[in-house]
């Protein structure tokens, strides 16, 4: 479990660099490399997405103050 929780912590910084990087420059990280409408683009953003929920739901878990 602790690989998931590294993995999610690692989609969340992609995640959070992508976003910033969006709202100011209007660039797609994502989407640069792997192209915009790419199949790999959309499960980055749904790993993402994922993450978040993941990371939400096992906070106290995941940081050992349950």
């Amino acid at each position: 479990m602790k690989i998931v929780a590294i993995l999610s912590t690692v989609l969340l910084i992609v995640g959070g660099l992508n976003w910033g990087l969006y709202g100011a420059f209007g660039f797609d990280l994502v989407a640069s490399i792997f192209g915009h409408f790419s199949i790999v683009s959309r499960v980055v953003y749904v790993l993402v997405g994922l993450a978040a929920v993941y990371q939400a739901v096992a906070w106290k878990r995941i940081y050992g103050r349950a």
